[in-house]
């Protein structure tokens, strides 16, 4: 081991817990307490399953064992085909894995841009505040009310608990989750349907006339603008289309009126071609009641990590869109840390792709459904097994990833890149040490801990944009019957002749067992006892886009015309589809809907 006894967790979280080594020595770990995103508890994806799982241990070519000194050659010659791709997943978010990136534009190739997980969100955001602050973790704790909005915490995001409890607690989801389970008022609304609920609640502190006028004149002057669009809407029809009442929407306003409030939203509201636009409604609602700017107050979603560094793997290449790349196009595919084969949606039509690529290679921790496409695999080490920086799209805090272990096993992504420089005569790639100093002297120092260049402790208190001299942008470009081209109807009436559909929402949360395709794997569907099913039976699952068999797991909490498929399943990327949404480039999982036919 090394004299290092310090590191963070790599995994995709909002919490990037520091860990610490016992003094037993590695692996027996612990979360460090002191660090101020952590309680000192970890997750049993870090205790267990990292350790249990099963890894690539041999490089292979063609099926057949090779050195890794044989496999960098042929990932070498691979790569002087005229056309080529690096597809990168997020299983592990080290700074340092971005650093493939300098090679792909030695060679002219191509990356993606987008999204699989919270692009339209962040879009949304971008249209409105100008730019993406992450609200510290300070003035959640500071709150008086806190709502959580399509967002599973205990499940994506355990270490915000210490910070809303003790606080009124509102849950809006489709799913009774841990979360809503714990709520003073839990609001199950028809998926989809978050939108709608952000315009009726403005509209609604529009009608009792407690908006925050002040705050509006100075930092969003076009709010009049606001409030007659938000008067388009037609409230008794909207209500039924949601799934609530206006009793209901007063007692949510209950909480909302004269208290510092914090919106956890997750990426469950965005899951849709039309995501963005929900995260800018939700935004807009915030404004009404003037919530940016103010302590303990505001929005949390996924922050933007890498806000206010000077980024060194930033390149100036092509890229295609993440969700929806078609892989047949390029000669040598690389696929880093990710498993595009059952991650990505329409998995027919990404499967066919990845099978037409002459050259793929699969650079990674475990066995998936990607590397057995693979032509050429790559093992890689484990964050314990390098050095690296962890950002965090959760916190402002940046930690230090130190080598914990040394290992036989697999290659660094720094190691792979300078072997690929070496090996095809490229200049310019500097130190591990140079890029990874490069990222923490960007950083303040507070006591032991490092925080991110964009940390502010109130953000947007003196505007919007990246210099802060912006307004706020309301949603805008409307017409008689839809933000145009946003696709959000009015529902004047609801019609008593429509027939009605008995098909069911599609809803794929995360997993407390997983990390997307990574460590376990579920093969269940859950349904609601009413819908008619057994406990244990298979079902198939068919959409436009492809089906695939389950078993039923009943479960109460989720509402009738729905059915959850986490996105840890096999198959559940079958029924969905390759679309990207409006705003963001972000794929769109829940934008189907599903029949079920008994096996």
């Amino acid at each position: 081991m090394s004299e290092y006894t310090a590191t963070a967790c790599g995994l995709d979280c909002y919490d990037a817990c520091r860990i610490v080594v016992k003094e037993e020595g590695f692996p027996k770990i612990e979360g460090d307490k002191a660090h101020p995103a952590g309680n000192g508890a970890l997750c049993a994806l870090l205790n267990k399953s990292i350790h249990e799982t099963r890894r690539i241990t041999q490089p292979t070519v063609d099926g057949k064992a090779v050195s890794m000194e044989e496999a960098m050659a042929a990932v070498a010659e691979a790569f002087k085909a005229p056309k080529s791709l690096l597809w990168r997943g997020s299983g592990n978010m080290g700074a340092m894995q971005e650093v493939t990136n300098l090679f792909m534009e030695k060679i002219g190739g191509s990356l993606t841009h987008g999204s699989l997980c919270d692009g339209a969100g962040e879009a949304g955001i971008l249209l409105s505040r100008g730019v993406n602050r992450t609200l510290p973790l300070e003035q959640i704790a500071k709150a008086d009310t806190v709502v959580v909005w399509g967002r599973n915490v205990t499940v994506t995001n355990a270490h915000i608990m210490p910070f809303i409890e003790g606080k009124k607690l509102v849950v809006i989801d489709p799913v009774k989750t841990t979360i809503a389970k714990k709520a003073d008022l839990h609001m199950q609304i028809e998926p989809r349907m978050d939108y709608y609920v952000a315009i009726l609640l403005a509209r609604f502190v529009f009608m009792e006339d407690t908006e925050d006028t002040e705050w509006l004149e100075e930092f969003a002057p076009e709010f009049d603008d606001f409030y007659d669009y938000t008067r388009e809407h037609r409230i008794k029809a909207i209500l039924e289309h949601i799934g609530t009442d206006l009793g209901e929407m007063g007692r949510i306003l209950e909480y909302l009126r004269d208290q510092k409030v914090v919106f956890l939203v997750g990426a469950g509201v965005q899951k849709y071609s039309t995501g963005s636009y929900t995260l800018q409604a939700i935004d807009a609602l915030a404004a009404v009641l003037g919530l940016f700017g103010r302590e303990g107050c505001g929005v949390h979603y996924l922050g933007s990590s890498k806000l206010g560094f000077d980024d060194p793997f930033k390149v100036d290449t092509t890229s295609v869109p993440k969700a929806t790349t078609n892989f047949s196009y390029f000669d040598t595919v690389l696929v880093q840390g990710g498993n595009p084969a059952a991650s990505m949606p329409d998995s027919n039509r990404v499967i066919k792709s990845l099978n037409e690529v002459q050259n793929l290679i699969y650079f990674g921790l475990y066995e998936n459904e990607t590397s057995a496409l693979a032509r050429i695999v790559i093992p890689a080490k484990n964050f314990f097994e390098k050095e690296d920086v962890r950002l965090s799209y959760g916190h402002h805090y940046v930690s230090k990833m130190n080598k914990l272990v040394e290992s036989d096993i697999g290659i660094s992504e720094y190691d792979f890149t300078k072997q690929l420089f070496e090996r095809l005569g490229f200049e310019g790639l500097k130190s591990e040490e140079a890029y990874i100093s490069h990222w923490l002297e960007q950083c303040e120092k507070e006591g032991e801990h490092h925080r991110s260049p964009a940390y502010e402790e109130c953000p947007y208190e003196a505007g919007f944009g990246e210099e802060g001299d912006d307004e706020f942008e309301f949603i805008d470009d409307y017409d008689d019957d839809f933000i145009n081209p946003k696709r959000f109807t009015k529902y004047r009436k609801q019609s008593s002749k429509k027939k009605p559909d008995e098909r069911f929402w599609l809803l794929t949360p995360k997993s407390s067992k997983s990390l997307n395709t990574q460590f376990f794997r579920d093969i269940r569907v859950q349904m609601h006892p009413d819908s008619g099913y057994e406990e244990g039976e298979e079902v198939r699952l068919v959409s436009e886009h492809g089906s695939h068999t389950f078993r039923v797991h009943l479960n109460e909490d989720i509402k009738p015309n729905c059915v959850v498929v986490t996105n840890n399943t096999v198959g559940v990327n079958y029924l969905t589809p390759a679309i990207l949404s409006e705003e963001g480039h972000n794929a769109c999982y829940q934008e189907v809907k599903v029949t079920v036919e008994k096996v």
